[in-house]
């Protein structure tokens, strides 16, 4: 009795049919090829810069940067860290999955810290786009990875669009929280001395949130790594690729020398942005 109940006064909702037919759609009346062709062409040049130079110029100018933006240590294990991944014949692997890490971190910046922003001065806008934030955190990789999939085909074009998906949230939070957190008082005594809106988000709120900025830009640079493997199901390639094949193989060797290679980039690029971060803390002190 209970289950005809049930079965009488709760609807089923045929979304897997809504979400097909949307699909088809989007497929025929958009040109999505040309989006692929493009984002395909971009990840392929910047990985062709990267992997032009031979790759003891490269370890040099990457040891250069992070010595630049994080100190001698860091610059040291960016030195050791490359020439272990050289030895283990994950070269060009890793300038793969730098690219498309770079590509995508810049894309959610880009759009993530805007985004952060305007939420932050518009009420509707903050409470419109955290249940997406909490959607595109929560939702696993691969159930928005198969729509991306049929519309634009495996390759790079598909990994950047899901990673990017993937690490976008705490470009958002960070920059939203950042600035939410800025005094209130400080903010009043720069529109007294006549500061316009704008002069007083670049002069004061951006300046005072800029440490909980910094944090989204690592978690944002550390999620997008964490999508390599991911990438590599997309067919992306890069150093989740001997992941995907280790397992697909039941080879552990493999799949353990693809994973030491994410590890040494993932505490390299973890620790340059930290050592940014405190860099521009001691030089505000000094200032």
């Amino acid at each position: 009795m209970l289950a005809l109940l049930q079965a009488d006064f709760i609807p089923r909702i045929p979304l897997s049919d809504w979400t097909n037919d949307a699909e088809e759609y989007i497929t025929d009346r958009l040109e999505l090829d040309r989006l692929a062709d493009a984002l395909d062409a971009l990840v392929d040049f910047l990985t062709f810069l990267l992997i032009s130079p031979p790759a003891m110029v490269m370890v040099g100018i990457l040891a250069v940067v992070a010595f630049f933006l994080a100190g001698w240590r860091v610059a040291l294990f960016t030195v050791l860290g490359l020439l272990a991944i050289i030895s283990l014949n994950l070269w060009e692997a890793a300038m793969e999955s730098l690219a498309l890490i770079f590509l995508a971190a810049v894309v959610s910046l880009a759009v993530g810290i805007p985004l952060g922003i305007i939420a932050a001065k518009v009420r509707g806008v903050e409470s419109a786009i955290l249940p997406v934030l909490d959607v595109m955190q929560t939702m696993p990789a691969f159930v928005y990875l198969v729509p991306i999939v049929v519309l634009l085909s495996i390759g790079n074009p598909v990994a950047l669009i899901a990673t990017v998906i993937f690490a976008m949230p705490p470009a958002v939070r960070l920059t939203l929280l950042g600035i939410q957190q800025v005094p209130r008082e400080t903010v009043e005594a720069a529109q007294a001395f006549g500061a316009t809106p704008w002069q007083t988000l670049l002069k004061v709120e951006l300046p005072l949130s800029l440490t909980s900025i910094m944090a989204g830009v690592n978690q944002v640079i550390m999620l997008s790594l964490s999508m390599v493997v991911v990438a590599a199901l997309a067919g992306a390639g890069g150093l989740g690729e001997p992941v995907v094949s280790g397992l697909g193989q039941l080879d552990v060797g493999a799949a353990l020398v693809g994973g030491i290679g994410i590890v040494i980039i993932a505490i390299m690029l973890d620790r340059v942005t930290r050592g940014l971060e405190r860099g521009r803390r001691t030089a505000k002190k000094t200032a």
